[in-house]
């Protein structure tokens, strides 16, 4: 009974260790090449994982505000229009920082037409309310917030607020326009044109009309993205080609491919059968981390590539901790299984202490870096929090299992003598 209770017990273990072993060549397969089935198709990583100024070229702009200091606050808050402002350009992974006491960067990847953004992202820009008469009733420094909602008919509406000069402008034009539309604008651009119903008084205006919610939020959102509080400068505008992004790209993905395949190379000729389990796991890992920039919306830079090749690094680095415990335990006399296990727990402390370190480096970094510094710090703290996930549980799985199946079960496969 116990001889046919092992048999069954390395029969599971079998099956589920070709299982781990095919579900990780999947979901390497999918994340790398994409997978049709049906009429879904799942996208490789190279289609969703956002792409910097530097990779795929783009335009850099450099704006400074004008007419003496600024603080923090406002400055903040014009970062937030800018990005609203950009969005509206379709543009989701432009990167919008401070740069110094008084200056903002944007980037916007994948456009080349420095005039384009100039007139439209980079200038200062203006929200009206037009009357029927053509005259300009209020500006977006009237207005103080705009939220989308669903009102009580089930439709998309725009709430409006405004502040106090905001407030008396409209109930003038409102009282005027009743029957009328009042059109907004974006500096040239048509927003909205909602006829006015009722004098308004309160300061306080729905407008509703929009077709889906979502075509409410943006016009929300661009609403309220209208009034920069401070007046900005172009200072500064560069075009990074294309070409010079794409090389950059194909010459980093050659030389973390090239570094990767050494790494695997070494775990297998060192580390023998354990270095299989390990190759697997780093595979594991590579897949996570690239599946976690897709989903976090990441935009991956050269600067962010260099962080993630690290943490491929320090990934190894469990392991190989992991596999050293293990041949000292082999060493004192112990079955494989029991020095397996004191490995894990003996290399714990150390993977632990290394790498909590560097996540502490990382966050500082983000927190005190811009551009490239946040890319890097960004992608350096997730390729270790998934290395640690992975090194001590997809490792420790599959070591298992490959003990219990039985291709796990010399001193041999562990490199290791005894004398």
């Amino acid at each position: 009974m116990q001889r046919k209770g092992k048999k069954m017990k390395k029969k599971k273990s079998t099956i589920l260790f070709l299982i781990s072993v095919l579900v990780i060549g999947i979901l390497a397969f999918t994340g790398f090449h994409g997978l049709t089935i049906g009429d879904y198709r799942f996208k490789p990583f190279t289609e969703t994982i956002n792409k910097g100024l530097d990779i795929q070229g783009g335009i850099s702009v450099l704006e400074e505000v004008q007419g003496g200091n600024v603080d923090n606050k406002t400055l903040d808050r014009t970062i937030e229009l800018i990005s609203m402002r950009v969005n509206k350009m379709g543009v989701s992974e432009t990167a919008v920082a401070k740069e110094g006491i008084k200056r903002i960067r944007i980037d916007i990847p994948g456009k080349f037409d420095s005039k384009e953004i100039l007139d439209t992202v980079a200038k200062s820009g203006t929200l009206k309310f037009v009357g029927p008469d053509k005259k300009v009733i209020l500006t977006g420094k009237d207005v103080k917030d705009s939220t989308a909602y669903t009102n009580d008919d089930n439709q998309p509406a725009i709430g409006l607020e405004f502040n106090e000069s905001g407030k008396k402008k409209f109930a003038v034009a409102t009282e005027k326009f009743i029957g009328q539309p009042i059109a907004i604008y974006m500096d040239s651009d048509l927003l909205t044109n909602p006829r006015v119903d009722a004098a308004i008084t309160d300061g306080k205006a729905v407008i509703t009309g929009s077709k889906t919610l979502e075509e409410a939020t943006k016009q929300s959102e661009i609403i309220k993205s209208g009034a920069l509080p401070v007046t900005l400068k172009a200072v500064s505008v560069q075009t990074v080609g294309a070409t010079v992004g794409s090389n950059a790209l194909s010459q980093s993905m050659k030389a973390g491919a090239i570094g990767t395949l050494f790494v695997l190379l070494f775990m297998l000729l060192y580390y023998r059968v354990p270095g299989i389990i390990a190759d697997i796991s780093l595979i594991l890992y590579v897949v996570l981390v690239l599946g976690a920039f897709s989903l976090m919306n990441v935009t991956l830079t050269i600067a962010g590539i260099a962080g993630f090749l690290l943490t491929i690094g320090m990934a190894v680095d469990a392991n190989v901790l992991i596999f050293e415990r293990t041949r000292e335990e082999l060493r004192t006399g112990k079955s494989i299984k029991s020095s397996v296990h004191s490995g894990f727990h003996r290399a714990l402390p150390s993977i632990l202490d290394s790498n909590i370190t560097t996540i502490i480096s990382g966050v500082v970094l983000y927190s005190m870096g811009s551009g490239s510094v946040k890319g890097f710090a960004l992608t350096l703290v997730i390729g270790i929090l998934i290395s640690i996930f992975t090194a001590l549980t997809c490792t420790k799985f599959l070591l298992k299992l490959a003990i219990e199946v039985g291709i796990l079960n010399k001193l041999s496969h562990f490199g290791v003598k005894r004398g």
